[in-house]
Protein backbone atom coordinates (compact mmCIF):
# COMPACT_ATOMS: atom_id res chain seq x y z
CA UNK A 1 0.00 0.00 0.00
CA UNK A 2 1.64 3.39 -0.86
CA UNK A 3 2.27 5.69 2.12
CA UNK A 4 -0.01 8.64 3.21
CA UNK A 5 -0.10 12.19 2.64
CA UNK A 6 1.13 14.14 5.92
CA UNK A 7 1.43 17.94 6.39
CA UNK A 8 4.02 18.91 9.06
CA UNK A 9 3.47 22.33 10.40
CA UNK A 10 6.75 23.43 12.48
CA UNK A 11 8.04 26.41 15.01
CA UNK A 12 10.21 26.96 17.57
CA UNK A 13 10.92 30.23 20.15
CA UNK A 14 13.42 31.79 22.15
CA UNK A 15 12.03 34.65 24.93
CA UNK A 16 15.67 36.32 24.72
CA UNK A 17 17.41 34.84 21.51
CA UNK A 18 19.63 33.16 23.32
CA UNK A 19 16.88 32.37 26.05
CA UNK A 20 14.30 29.78 27.72
CA UNK A 21 13.28 28.40 24.10
CA UNK A 22 10.79 25.88 23.10
CA UNK A 23 9.62 24.14 19.89
CA UNK A 24 6.19 22.59 18.35
CA UNK A 25 5.06 20.50 15.49
CA UNK A 26 1.70 19.50 14.71
CA UNK A 27 1.25 16.90 11.42
CA UNK A 28 -2.30 17.03 9.35
CA UNK A 29 -3.32 14.40 7.36
CA UNK A 30 -2.68 15.21 3.87
CA UNK A 31 -6.31 14.80 2.77
CA UNK A 32 -8.47 15.88 5.77
CA UNK A 33 -6.49 18.72 6.98
CA UNK A 34 -7.01 16.93 10.36
CA UNK A 35 -4.55 17.23 13.25
CA UNK A 36 -3.58 13.70 14.02
CA UNK A 37 -0.45 14.26 16.23
CA UNK A 38 1.07 16.91 18.14
CA UNK A 39 4.63 16.99 19.77
CA UNK A 40 6.45 20.04 21.79
CA UNK A 41 8.89 20.47 24.46
CA UNK A 42 11.52 22.76 26.54
CA UNK A 43 14.91 22.75 25.42
CA UNK A 44 16.21 25.37 27.66
CA UNK A 45 18.91 27.84 26.83
CA UNK A 46 18.99 28.04 22.82
CA UNK A 47 18.34 30.45 20.16
CA UNK A 48 15.25 31.23 17.62
CA UNK A 49 16.64 28.73 14.81
CA UNK A 50 17.34 25.82 17.07
CA UNK A 51 14.15 26.03 18.34
CA UNK A 52 12.68 26.11 15.04
CA UNK A 53 14.89 23.12 13.68
CA UNK A 54 13.82 20.81 16.79
CA UNK A 55 10.27 21.54 16.25
CA UNK A 56 11.09 20.36 12.41
CA UNK A 57 12.92 16.99 13.94
CA UNK A 58 9.82 16.56 16.00
CA UNK A 59 7.58 17.36 12.90
CA UNK A 60 8.74 14.65 10.80
CA UNK A 61 9.68 12.05 13.47
CA UNK A 62 5.69 12.28 14.51
CA UNK A 63 5.06 11.94 10.62
CA UNK A 64 7.42 8.92 10.44
CA UNK A 65 5.59 7.28 13.46
CA UNK A 66 2.51 7.35 11.92
CA UNK A 67 3.70 5.94 8.83
CA UNK A 68 7.15 5.35 7.55
CA UNK A 69 6.32 5.55 3.62
CA UNK A 70 4.43 8.92 4.25
CA UNK A 71 5.13 12.01 1.81
CA UNK A 72 5.40 14.66 4.27
CA UNK A 73 5.01 18.49 3.17
CA UNK A 74 7.04 20.11 6.15
CA UNK A 75 5.24 23.91 6.17
CA UNK A 76 6.70 26.67 8.28
CA UNK A 77 6.99 30.22 8.64
CA UNK A 78 11.04 30.19 8.94
CA UNK A 79 12.77 31.61 5.62
CA UNK A 80 16.04 30.28 7.10
CA UNK A 81 14.92 26.48 8.11
CA UNK A 82 12.87 26.37 4.48
CA UNK A 83 15.70 27.48 2.46
CA UNK A 84 18.50 25.63 4.11
CA UNK A 85 16.33 22.31 4.24
CA UNK A 86 15.83 22.72 0.17
CA UNK A 87 19.40 22.75 -0.35
CA UNK A 88 19.22 26.68 -1.80
CA UNK A 89 20.98 27.85 1.22
CA UNK A 90 24.13 26.77 2.67
CA UNK A 91 24.31 25.95 6.03
CA UNK A 92 27.18 27.77 7.70
CA UNK A 93 26.63 27.85 11.45
CA UNK A 94 28.16 25.44 13.45
CA UNK A 95 25.03 24.45 15.55
CA UNK A 96 22.38 24.02 12.56
CA UNK A 97 24.57 21.67 10.68
CA UNK A 98 23.81 18.78 13.07
CA UNK A 99 20.25 19.57 13.58
CA UNK A 100 19.82 19.82 9.89
CA UNK A 101 21.79 16.27 9.32
CA UNK A 102 19.55 15.37 11.97
CA UNK A 103 16.07 16.56 10.44
CA UNK A 104 17.58 15.07 6.68
CA UNK A 105 18.01 11.67 8.21
CA UNK A 106 14.40 11.43 9.71
CA UNK A 107 12.61 10.38 5.90
CA UNK A 108 14.06 9.89 2.65
CA UNK A 109 14.88 13.23 0.87
CA UNK A 110 12.69 12.52 -2.10
CA UNK A 111 9.91 11.62 0.56
CA UNK A 112 10.16 15.27 2.23
CA UNK A 113 9.02 19.15 0.59
CA UNK A 114 9.41 21.95 2.07
CA UNK A 115 7.24 25.28 1.74
CA UNK A 116 7.31 28.95 3.57
CA UNK A 117 4.06 30.02 4.87
CA UNK A 118 3.48 33.46 6.87
CA UNK A 119 3.56 33.16 10.34
CA UNK A 120 -0.56 33.50 10.55
CA UNK A 121 -0.74 30.19 8.89
CA UNK A 122 1.64 28.42 11.91
CA UNK A 123 -0.78 29.27 14.42
CA UNK A 124 -1.12 25.12 16.12
CA UNK A 125 2.92 25.04 15.98
CA UNK A 126 3.36 28.52 17.73
CA UNK A 127 1.02 27.80 20.34
CA UNK A 128 2.40 24.28 21.13
CA UNK A 129 5.83 26.15 21.32
CA UNK A 130 4.58 28.61 23.56
CA UNK A 131 3.24 26.02 25.96
CA UNK A 132 6.08 24.18 25.90
CA UNK A 133 8.07 27.14 26.73
CA UNK A 134 5.45 28.09 29.96
CA UNK A 135 5.90 24.30 30.98
CA UNK A 136 9.64 24.90 31.13
CA UNK A 137 9.23 28.06 33.02
CA UNK A 138 7.32 26.13 35.62
CA UNK A 139 9.89 23.98 35.79
CA UNK A 140 7.91 20.76 34.11
CA UNK A 141 7.74 19.32 30.51
CA UNK A 142 5.02 19.40 27.60
CA UNK A 143 2.43 16.58 28.18
CA UNK A 144 0.16 16.34 25.09
CA UNK A 145 -2.88 17.18 25.08
CA UNK A 146 -4.34 13.99 23.86
CA UNK A 147 -3.70 12.63 27.54
CA UNK A 148 -7.12 14.28 28.76
CA UNK A 149 -7.10 18.04 28.20
CA UNK A 150 -8.96 19.26 25.84
CA UNK A 151 -7.47 21.14 22.36
CA UNK A 152 -8.76 24.60 21.70
CA UNK A 153 -10.48 24.74 18.58
CA UNK A 154 -8.89 26.73 15.24
CA UNK A 155 -10.31 28.13 12.08
CA UNK A 156 -9.02 24.84 9.70
CA UNK A 157 -9.52 22.19 11.88
CA UNK A 158 -12.39 20.90 12.13
CA UNK A 159 -13.99 20.10 15.61
CA UNK A 160 -14.07 16.26 16.06
CA UNK A 161 -17.86 15.52 16.31
CA UNK A 162 -17.68 16.55 12.24
CA UNK A 163 -16.96 12.72 12.08
CA UNK A 164 -20.79 12.46 11.89
CA UNK A 165 -22.08 11.31 8.45
CA UNK A 166 -22.78 14.44 6.27
CA UNK A 167 -25.05 12.13 3.88
CA UNK A 168 -26.56 9.45 3.56
CA UNK A 169 -24.74 6.42 3.70
CA UNK A 170 -26.01 4.63 0.14
CA UNK A 171 -23.67 7.93 -1.90
CA UNK A 172 -20.39 6.34 0.11
CA UNK A 173 -20.45 3.38 -2.82
CA UNK A 174 -17.95 5.65 -5.11
CA UNK A 175 -15.53 6.45 -2.17
CA UNK A 176 -13.61 2.98 -2.60
CA UNK A 177 -12.59 0.84 -0.17
CA UNK A 178 -13.30 2.68 3.27
CA UNK A 179 -11.70 1.61 6.46
CA UNK A 180 -13.55 -0.46 8.72
CA UNK A 181 -12.74 -0.50 12.55
CA UNK A 182 -13.51 -3.80 13.92
CA UNK A 183 -14.28 -3.19 17.60
CA UNK A 184 -13.77 -5.89 20.41
CA UNK A 185 -14.13 -5.22 24.06
CA UNK A 186 -11.77 -7.15 26.00
CA UNK A 187 -13.04 -9.95 27.94
CA UNK A 188 -14.50 -9.91 31.45
CA UNK A 189 -12.06 -9.39 34.49
CA UNK A 190 -13.25 -10.38 38.37
CA UNK A 191 -14.76 -7.01 38.54
CA UNK A 192 -17.02 -7.05 35.36
CA UNK A 193 -19.79 -9.33 36.85
CA UNK A 194 -20.23 -7.09 39.62
CA UNK A 195 -20.32 -3.83 37.36
CA UNK A 196 -17.96 -2.03 39.25
CA UNK A 197 -16.51 1.09 37.43
CA UNK A 198 -13.16 0.24 36.44
CA UNK A 199 -10.74 2.76 34.20
CA UNK A 200 -7.89 3.95 33.65
CA UNK A 201 -6.99 4.55 36.77
CA UNK A 202 -7.70 1.86 38.79
CA UNK A 203 -6.09 -1.27 39.17
CA UNK A 204 -5.33 -2.74 35.92
CA UNK A 205 -6.87 -6.07 36.13
CA UNK A 206 -6.09 -8.87 34.11
CA UNK A 207 -8.59 -11.23 32.18
CA UNK A 208 -10.55 -13.66 34.61
CA UNK A 209 -10.42 -17.50 33.37
CA UNK A 210 -13.97 -16.64 31.37
CA UNK A 211 -12.38 -13.90 30.25
CA UNK A 212 -9.87 -15.25 28.80
CA UNK A 213 -12.27 -17.82 27.24
CA UNK A 214 -14.46 -15.39 25.74
CA UNK A 215 -10.75 -14.03 23.98
CA UNK A 216 -10.63 -17.04 22.44
CA UNK A 217 -14.21 -17.22 21.67
CA UNK A 218 -13.71 -13.77 19.63
CA UNK A 219 -10.34 -14.71 17.95
CA UNK A 220 -11.66 -17.86 16.56
CA UNK A 221 -14.66 -15.94 15.09
CA UNK A 222 -12.45 -13.18 14.14
CA UNK A 223 -9.88 -15.94 12.44
CA UNK A 224 -13.45 -17.24 10.30
CA UNK A 225 -14.24 -13.60 9.04
CA UNK A 226 -10.46 -13.87 7.32
CA UNK A 227 -10.68 -9.97 6.75
CA UNK A 228 -8.52 -8.44 9.64
CA UNK A 229 -5.19 -7.03 8.83
CA UNK A 230 -3.85 -5.25 11.08
CA UNK A 231 -4.65 -5.16 15.44
CA UNK A 232 -4.51 -1.93 17.57
CA UNK A 233 -4.85 -2.50 21.49
CA UNK A 234 -5.32 -0.03 24.29
CA UNK A 235 -2.38 -0.55 26.59
CA UNK A 236 -4.22 -1.49 29.73
CA UNK A 237 -3.49 -5.48 30.92
CA UNK A 238 -6.71 -6.35 30.04
CA UNK A 239 -7.23 -5.30 26.68
CA UNK A 240 -3.52 -6.46 25.48
CA UNK A 241 -4.14 -9.87 26.77
CA UNK A 242 -7.38 -9.80 24.62
CA UNK A 243 -5.58 -8.44 21.57
CA UNK A 244 -2.71 -11.01 22.05
CA UNK A 245 -5.06 -14.10 22.30
CA UNK A 246 -6.92 -12.48 19.03
CA UNK A 247 -3.64 -11.44 17.05
CA UNK A 248 -1.94 -14.83 17.42
CA UNK A 249 -4.75 -17.09 15.76
CA UNK A 250 -4.68 -14.25 13.12
CA UNK A 251 -0.42 -14.16 12.78
CA UNK A 252 -0.46 -10.55 13.32
CA UNK A 253 1.42 -8.22 15.83
CA UNK A 254 -0.24 -5.99 18.19
CA UNK A 255 0.42 -2.27 18.00
CA UNK A 256 -0.37 -0.09 21.07
CA UNK A 257 -2.82 3.16 21.03
CA UNK A 258 -2.57 5.10 24.56
CA UNK A 259 -5.48 7.11 23.25
CA UNK A 260 -7.27 3.79 23.08
CA UNK A 261 -7.10 3.18 26.99
CA UNK A 262 -10.72 3.52 29.22
CA UNK A 263 -11.28 6.83 31.11
CA UNK A 264 -9.96 7.67 34.61
CA UNK A 265 -12.74 7.33 37.08
CA UNK A 266 -11.17 9.04 39.95
CA UNK A 267 -11.97 8.19 43.20
CA UNK A 268 -14.87 5.94 42.10
CA UNK A 269 -12.45 3.24 40.64
CA UNK A 270 -13.47 0.11 42.33
CA UNK A 271 -16.45 0.73 43.25
CA UNK A 272 -20.22 -0.26 42.05
CA UNK A 273 -22.76 2.64 40.70
CA UNK A 274 -24.65 2.12 44.17
CA UNK A 275 -21.76 2.91 46.24
CA UNK A 276 -20.84 5.78 44.57
CA UNK A 277 -24.82 6.72 44.20
CA UNK A 278 -24.24 6.56 48.42
CA UNK A 279 -20.98 8.40 48.65
CA UNK A 280 -20.72 11.29 46.10
CA UNK A 281 -24.32 11.40 44.67
CA UNK A 282 -23.65 15.50 44.01
CA UNK A 283 -20.80 13.84 41.48
CA UNK A 284 -22.76 11.71 40.00
CA UNK A 285 -25.33 13.77 39.31
CA UNK A 286 -23.03 16.58 37.98
CA UNK A 287 -21.13 13.45 35.73
CA UNK A 288 -24.70 11.93 34.45
CA UNK A 289 -26.09 15.25 33.61
CA UNK A 290 -22.77 16.80 31.78
CA UNK A 291 -20.22 15.43 29.46
CA UNK A 292 -18.17 17.72 30.78
CA UNK A 293 -18.06 17.06 34.66
CA UNK A 294 -15.05 14.81 35.84
CA UNK A 295 -15.76 11.95 38.32
CA UNK A 296 -15.07 12.71 41.95
CA UNK A 297 -11.03 13.05 42.69
CA UNK A 298 -10.35 14.35 39.39
CA UNK A 299 -10.88 11.75 36.94
CA UNK A 300 -11.63 12.15 33.12
CA UNK A 301 -14.78 13.76 31.37
CA UNK A 302 -16.49 12.58 28.89
CA UNK A 303 -15.71 15.70 26.74
CA UNK A 304 -11.90 14.98 27.01
CA UNK A 305 -12.40 11.05 26.40
CA UNK A 306 -14.13 12.37 23.17
CA UNK A 307 -10.93 14.27 22.15
CA UNK A 308 -8.55 11.61 23.19
CA UNK A 309 -10.43 9.09 21.27
CA UNK A 310 -11.05 11.08 17.81
CA UNK A 311 -7.35 11.68 17.98
CA UNK A 312 -6.72 8.41 18.72
CA UNK A 313 -9.03 7.31 15.33
CA UNK A 314 -7.81 9.61 13.21
CA UNK A 315 -4.21 8.20 13.80
CA UNK A 316 -5.20 4.85 13.14
CA UNK A 317 -7.32 6.02 10.16
CA UNK A 318 -3.67 8.11 8.78
CA UNK A 319 -1.80 4.68 9.30
CA UNK A 320 -4.14 2.20 8.16
CA UNK A 321 -6.15 3.89 5.17
CA UNK A 322 -8.29 1.26 2.92
CA UNK A 323 -7.80 -1.41 5.56
CA UNK A 324 -10.08 -4.10 8.05
CA UNK A 325 -8.42 -3.26 11.75
CA UNK A 326 -9.23 -4.79 14.73
CA UNK A 327 -9.52 -2.23 17.39
CA UNK A 328 -9.24 -3.70 20.89
CA UNK A 329 -10.48 -0.84 23.85
CA UNK A 330 -13.10 -0.69 26.76
CA UNK A 331 -16.51 0.11 26.79
CA UNK A 332 -16.51 4.24 26.75
CA UNK A 333 -13.76 4.21 24.10
CA UNK A 334 -16.26 2.41 21.39
CA UNK A 335 -19.32 3.44 22.97
CA UNK A 336 -17.94 7.17 22.09
CA UNK A 337 -16.41 5.77 18.56
CA UNK A 338 -19.59 4.72 17.86
CA UNK A 339 -21.71 8.21 18.71
CA UNK A 340 -19.22 10.22 16.89
CA UNK A 341 -19.96 7.87 13.64
CA UNK A 342 -23.55 8.18 14.38
CA UNK A 343 -23.84 12.08 15.12
CA UNK A 344 -24.92 11.36 18.45
CA UNK A 345 -25.34 13.92 21.65
CA UNK A 346 -23.21 12.59 24.20
CA UNK A 347 -25.74 11.36 26.47
CA UNK A 348 -26.22 8.23 23.66
CA UNK A 349 -23.43 6.64 25.67
CA UNK A 350 -26.18 5.53 28.44
CA UNK A 351 -28.32 4.03 25.82
CA UNK A 352 -26.37 1.51 24.67
CA UNK A 353 -25.26 -1.98 26.24
CA UNK A 354 -21.97 -3.38 25.09
CA UNK A 355 -21.20 -6.75 26.67
CA UNK A 356 -17.55 -8.00 27.28
CA UNK A 357 -15.89 -9.81 24.22
CA UNK A 358 -18.94 -8.37 22.16
CA UNK A 359 -18.29 -6.61 17.92
CA UNK A 360 -18.93 -4.23 16.87
CA UNK A 361 -18.03 -2.39 13.34
CA UNK A 362 -17.90 1.16 12.08
CA UNK A 363 -16.84 2.06 8.27
CA UNK A 364 -15.22 5.17 7.07
CA UNK A 365 -15.13 6.98 4.42
CA UNK A 366 -13.00 9.43 2.02
CA UNK A 367 -15.27 11.82 2.60
CA UNK A 368 -15.77 12.07 6.18
CA UNK A 369 -18.68 9.53 6.64
CA UNK A 370 -19.09 6.79 8.66
CA UNK A 371 -21.29 4.09 8.81
CA UNK A 372 -22.33 1.87 11.86
CA UNK A 373 -22.39 -1.90 10.94
CA UNK A 374 -22.56 -3.94 13.94
CA UNK A 375 -23.29 -3.31 17.59
CA UNK A 376 -23.06 -5.29 20.75
CA UNK A 377 -22.67 -8.69 18.71
CA UNK A 378 -21.97 -11.72 21.02
CA UNK A 379 -22.74 -14.42 18.88
CA UNK A 380 -19.53 -15.98 18.97
CA UNK A 381 -20.10 -16.52 23.07
CA UNK A 382 -22.98 -18.44 22.47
Amino acid sequence: MAGRRFVVEADGGSRGNPGPAGYGAVVRDGDTGLIIAEAAGFIGHATNNVAEYKGLIAGLKAARELDPDASVDVRMDSKLVVEQMSGRWKIKHPDMQPLAAEARAVLPRGQVKYTWIPRERNKDADRLANEAMDAGKAGRQWEPRAAGAERPAVADEPPLETAAPKAGWAAAADLGTPTTFVLLRHGETHLTPEKRFSGSGGSDPELSEKGRWQAERAAEALASRGSVQAVVSSPMLRTRQTAETVAARLGLEVRYEDGLREVDFGAWEGLTFAEVQERHPEDLNAWLGSAKAKPTGGGESFTALTHRIGVARDKILARHHGRTVLVVSHVSPIKTLVRLALGAPPDSLYRMELSAASLCAVQYYADGNASVRLLNDTGHLR
